[in-house]
């Protein structure tokens, strides 16, 4: 028996079908889909940390890293959504469900998106509601989590270079 091209086998990339317009989520690259999972697994143990009563001073991202998450995790869509003028909780829900895609799996996606983003969608389970929960932790003054910075990429406004040391 011979390995079969990938391409054969793998998703080629998410759909999300926003006022009547389907926007096709290409599969993310290898460098962006370890940073994504390591997200969901920070996000994952900060939630769990929460539930458990702890005390929790850090961010998990600022503005500028949630920006980037989205950019990262819906990549060429993230400005076609743009243009589109695409309103922000449509575009927070696409991210996210992007981002779940990447990190944890295509159900976990699945049961996000079709919860209009409740982090308690039936078909969830519990390792996708804590990171979906935990995108996002209320500043404290003593946090030290340190995030990204949004930064331009070459070529393109509003987006991250591949030189800026990611």
């Amino acid at each position: 028996m011979a390995f079969r091209d990938l391409s054969e086998v793998l998703d080629a990339g998410l759909s999300l079908p926003i006022n009547g317009k389907t926007y096709v989520v290409p599969p993310v690259d290898a460098e962006t889909g370890l940073r994504l999972q390591r997200l969901a697994e920070l996000a994952a143990t900060v939630a769990h940390a929460v539930e458990a009563g702890e005390q929790i001073d850090t961010v998990a991202l600022d503005d500028a890293g949630e920006i980037d998450l989205y950019r990262d995790a819906l990549g060429t869509v993230y400005d076609e959504m743009i243009a589109d003028r695409v309103s922000w909780p449509a575009l927070k829900l696409a991210g996210v469900t992007a981002w779940l895609d990447a990190a944890v799996g295509r159900e976990a996606a699945e049961a996000y998106w079709n919860g209009a983003g409740s982090p308690e969608a039936p078909a969830g389970n519990r390792a996708t509601r804590q990171a979906a929960r935990s995108t996002r932790q209320p500043v404290s003054g003593s946090g030290t989590t340190r995030t990204r910075t949004a930064t331009p990429k070459a070529g393109t406004p509003g987006r991250r270079s591949s030189t800026t040391g990611r």
